[in-house]
């Protein structure tokens, strides 16, 4: 890969991940205004590879991001970063805190700080920006020759990279309401190539029911649980077809080329509408996959042999 996207503008948590992406050393870095865009991008060919949020551990899975992968040309993820959140409240000097009667920020960065506001600041309107960054970059110091720009809120809430970057002041630190707050990203591509397994991988797929009934959810789940498969993230997103339509967004531990793995996806292909294979990948902690008793690749081979032994013809 020689051209990487990204949620930008420089400073972003996303930027921070391709950061710590090895394979992006020395490659093209072009940032993007949202996850769609620079999706869109890797669909056309324009670059080789998206760094893109996928799930937070205070809100979740990002919709934009699963939605994205969901829909349209298919795409794959090959590798994950995990990202510390920190985050800061900074202004263009010299203003104070008590002038901050608005504060800008991207929707998933509000939802971690909102407690700290509410207890600082609790008259500050909360301005909705594209990104962390962006909310940063409003605030930075204009050209010698203009005017500073005219922005709807005082303070931004963005990384410590993105004040320093854009020259802000930091008006408090480390307010996030929850101190151990990560965000996962994923290097998405197009479906070119396959990972090899490496006994500590992760598979994303989105699941999609034929119809609404008693029990479907469990009928899916159920492909997994019986070859002793754990799952890591499950959420629902709306198809959009319909009031009520919903398809099923999961992550598990393995790799579609180990046997318990391949069987269940064979399972779900059969009692699915459709089956999203959105990769197999390589986790960003290196945690071996939860292998229970009978559920290895030898157990899978020895039953399936046992089954051909059965079938095969007899003279």
């Amino acid at each position: 890969m020689t051209r990487y996207g990204y949620l930008g503008p420089e400073g972003t948590f996303t930027s921070m991940a391709l950061d710590d992406w090895d394979s992006a050393d020395g490659a093209e870095r072009v940032p993007f205004g949202s996850v769609d865009a620079a999706l869109a991008a890797l669909r056309a060919g324009d670059i080789d590879g998206a760094m893109v949020p996928i799930e937070n551990s205070v809100e979740g899975g990002v919709s934009a991001t699963l939605d994205a992968l969901a829909s349209g040309e298919p795409l794959v993820v090959t590798g994950e970063v995990l990202v510390p959140v920190t985050f800061v409240l900074a202004a263009r000097p010299p203003t104070t805190l008590a002038e901050v009667r608005a504060v800008g920020t991207h929707s998933h960065a509000w939802a971690q700080v909102r407690g700290w506001v509410g207890a600082n600041l609790p008259d500050a309107a909360y301005v909705p920006t594209l990104s962390t960054a962006a909310a940063a970059e409003s605030l930075g110091a204009p050209a010698d020759d203009a005017e500073p720009a005219q922005v709807p809120f005082q303070a931004a809430v963005c990384a410590p990279a993105a004040a320093r970057l854009h020259d802000l002041t930091v008006l408090a630190d480390g307010i996030g309401d929850l101190s151990a707050a990560v965000t996962r990203f994923v290097l998405v591509a197009r479906p070119d190539r396959l990972p090899k397994p490496t006994g500590a991988d992760k598979t994303t797929v989105v699941l999609y029911q034929r119809e609404d009934h008693a029990g479907g959810l469990l009928e899916l789940l159920e492909q997994f649980a019986a070859r002793g498969i754990n799952m890591t993230r499950l959420e629902s997103r709306p198809t959009k077809a319909s009031m009520g339509s919903y398809c099923f967004s999961v992550d598990v531990e393995g790799h579609v080329l180990d046997e318990r793995l391949g069987e269940a996806l064979t399972g779900l292909k059969r009692i699915c509408a459709d089956v999203r294979f959105l990769g197999s990948y390589p986790r960003a902690d290196r945690r071996r996959a939860t292998i229970g008793p009978r559920a290895s690749d030898e157990d899978f081979a020895t039953a399936r042999a046992w089954l051909e032994g059965i079938r095969a013809p007899r003279g």
